[in-house]
């Protein structure tokens, strides 16, 4: 699906009416054409499925399977989205990537990759978690999966109730660290 930058040039005009202010104005004629340009930028993660994007992410290398259960961490990766329930910005976003490797491992990046593309689109930041323990899992061939992402939504400090130092926590386990305590107490710890 591709994002209609006309449709939005349009109503993103329509909305400047509505707001009462004139669309020729000097400052707002062109407006609608940044703002068109915008959204197909940040919401480019909209133009693919999670099966799309953990194919176009899913380069990986053989390693050794030693039972032991090792862990692959990437923390601190910054991503921003878009509240879908007022289209508001979700900000300050960071996200941990852990996983437990089956016999290969994903190159680094496409980890951080895989996060930018599943935030840009209209989200909550709960989905954000799960699309992305789903793309992991896809690419690595491994269900042991978590991610942990704090957030901070311009829905909560700029609107409605205004709590400027408001932060949001979620955790999404999947696999081995959904019932495994240690496990996740391990990763729990490398985030402090």
């Amino acid at each position: 699906m591709a994002i209609d930058q006309e449709a939005i040039k349009k109503h993103v005009r329509g909305i400047i009416e509505a707001l009462g202010d004139d669309p020729e104005r000097e400052g707002i004629v062109e407006t609608p054409e940044r703002v068109a340009r915008m959204c197909a930028e940040v919401f480019e993660g909209m133009n693919y499925t999670n099966d799309e994007i953990a194919e176009m992410f899913s380069k990986c290398f053989d390693v050794p399977d030693n039972g032991k259960h090792d862990m692959v961490v990437v923390r601190d990766i910054d991503v921003f989205s878009y509240c879908e329930h007022h289209l508001a910005l979700m900000y300050d976003m960071q996200v941990t990537v852990a996983y437990i490797p089956k016999g290969k491992v994903i190159g680094l990046s496409k980890i951080a990759r895989i996060a930018d593309m599943v935030a840009k689109r209209l989200q909550l930041q709960e989905r954000i978690g799960t699309d992305i323990a789903e793309v992991i899992s896809k690419a690595t061939g491994s269900e042991d999966v978590a991610v942990y992402i704090v957030g901070t939504h311009s829905c909560m400090t700029a609107r409605g109730i205004k709590k400027s130092s408001a932060r949001t926590v979620t955790t999404t386990f999947r696999g081995r660290f959904e019932n495994d305590e240690s496990l996740q107490n391990r990763l729990l710890q490398m985030l402090k």
